[in-house]
């Protein structure tokens, strides 16, 4: 009895350890090619704009420790002609043109991408004569549209943002056509219905003067929830669809793999980028907490990133850069002694595993023995850089596991970015990757509630670019070391069967 007892005990204690090691392959199949991260310079913790460009030193470039690539900033109504309209929005901070330009100046700078959206046309242009959105206390308050016979006034207006930016000194890269379309508000806002976008951008997109500024992208309006009927309308209308460069929405209620997912599909028919243009990530789903989040929370931020990309967004843009649950501390102590003002946060550094190193990549297709949907335990990516082949993983459990990656090309050498929460001045911990042969099939660690970059280096001897793995396949091919495919195997080469590579030696032949 005690022998057999002993060996349930060996066996279970052998299935245990199997199970975590989970299984990984990364497939040569491409997907859309990341633009870039970055976050928005709007009001808040950011005025005032013209002394305090911190935010930006800190966090864009190469040169900075999280290198953001893209900023946002608002188009308000204020500016109009060469004057400058005094209004003041619910949170009694002026909106002016002028606001982000010392940010914008220093992201140009920095090689980066600018971008305006617009809170609301002039209040002259609308049905309420206000910027607000109409959303009051006011039973008969009237909802804030752009009037029909104001159309053809609306890009012409955007022209206007667009010249005076250049006058100062920045090219806008891109701008949209309206913050949150779909989200009735006490602030600065604009109602539109997706057909009254896709009459908008159908009829006079045109007037947006694409060749005095540069080839300025046009950006869609950008739905609270990712709402994919604004994107679709204009996708589905062949002379819209010819005015729209990029697809953009919020993630507010609906997380990356349903509403953008969806967006996305169809945009990637039509070679459209997606952008995920807002959002603020805690616990309570946008709601903010009243303290620094904790690092399981910082996990759900990389989940949503990493989520993003399975669902096809090219570029990811959160909401402020400082904040005590953004990118940078405010100074602010009841948030936690950690909230140091103009100190790195962890969500930034979390962050830097993306915009790093994702950015400027392609996604590759991967199967793995773990389901990654919303909010999994565990969860993984990967890319495709130059002569670099990138996997995220993230695991959010309590416990060590391994990870058995199966490459679409053979590689040379790897190093392992790891984030655990455990430090508190620089999360992103380097060690390298001991590989003493080229290989295409290695196990790598994931330590409990981990954040992990693995990059690995392709040898150019080996590689082999541009195989397809199907599920179905379960035929052999054979390739010399140089990559050339051969009608049949000999001497040293490589099999390729269903379950990846394998280098083989064939005598007499």
């Amino acid at each position: 009895m005690k022998k057999i007892t002993t060996f349930i005990f060996a066996l279970v204690t052998a299935m245990a350890i199997h199970a975590s090691t989970y299984i990984v392959m990364v497939r040569s199949t491409r997907y859309q090619t990341v633009t870039g991260f970055g976050a928005a310079c709007c009001d808040g913790a950011m005025c005032p704009y013209g002394e305090d460009t911190q935010p930006v030193r800190l966090l864009y470039g190469s040169q900075s420790k999280i290198g953001l690539n893209i900023m946002r900033m608002e188009i308000s109504p204020n500016f109009v002609g060469d004057v400058i309209v005094a209004e003041w929005n619910n949170y009694d901070t002026p909106y002016d043109w002028k606001g982000s330009l010392p940010s914008a100046r220093i992201v140009k700078q920095r090689g980066g991408i600018v971008f305006g959206t617009p809170w609301s046309p002039p209040g002259e242009y609308k049905t309420n004569g206000t910027a607000q959105g109409g959303n009051t206390e006011d039973a008969n308050a009237k909802r804030g549209e752009l009037r029909t016979d104001c159309y053809e006034k609306f890009f012409p207006w955007l022209n206007t943002f667009l010249a005076y930016m250049k006058q100062n000194g920045v090219k806008v890269d891109a701008v949209s056509v309206q913050n949150e379309p779909d989200w009735w508000v006490n602030y600065s806002g604009c109602l539109y219905t997706p057909q009254q976008q896709l009459t908008l951008v159908k009829n006079y997109a045109h007037m947006l003067d694409r060749e005095k500024y540069s080839g300025v992208r046009l950006i869609s309006a950008e739905p609270l929830g990712f709402d994919p009927q604004y994107s679709n309308a204009l996708l589905n209308d062949a002379e819209a669809r010819d005015q729209v460069d990029i697809i953009a929405g919020h993630l507010y209620g609906h997380p990356p793999l349903g509403n953008m997912k969806s967006a996305a599909t169809l945009a990637a028919k039509y070679g459209k980028e997606v952008w995920m243009t807002e959002h603020s990530v805690d616990s309570d789903e946008g709601i903010l907490v009243n303290r620094l989040p904790n690092w399981q929370e910082q996990l759900g931020f990389a989940k949503e990133l990493n989520e993003c990309m399975l669902a096809g967004c090219t570029g990811y843009i959160y909401w402020y850069m400082r904040a005590h649950w953004a990118f940078i501390g405010t100074g602010e102590s009841q948030y936690g002694s950690d909230n140091k003002k103009n100190k790195l946060l962890p969500r930034a550094y979390v962050m830097s595993h993306f915009s790093k190193h994702v950015t400027g990549s392609t996604r590759l297709d991967t199967k793995s023995s773990f389901t990654t949907s919303t909010n999994s335990d565990l969860e993984t990516s990967a890319y495709i850089k130059g002569d670099s082949i990138i996997v995220m993983a993230i695991n959010s459990t309590a416990n060590d596991h391994n990870m058995r990656i199966k490459l679409p090309s053979y590689v040379k050498s790897g190093t392992h970015l790891l984030s655990t929460g455990n430090e508190t001045e620089n999360l992103c911990q380097e060690q390298a990757i001991t590989i003493d042969e080229s290989t295409n099939d290695l196990t790598v660690s994931m330590p409990a509630q981990s954040l992990n970059t693995y990059i690995f280096m392709i040898d150019d001897a080996t590689a082999i670019s541009e195989l397809k793995q199907t599920d179905d396949d379960d035929s052999k091919t054979y390739y010399d070391l140089q990559g050339r495919r051969l009608n049949t195997p000999r001497g040293i080469c490589i099999e390729k069967s269903a379950d990846g590579f394998t280098r083989k030696v064939y005598m007499g032949n």
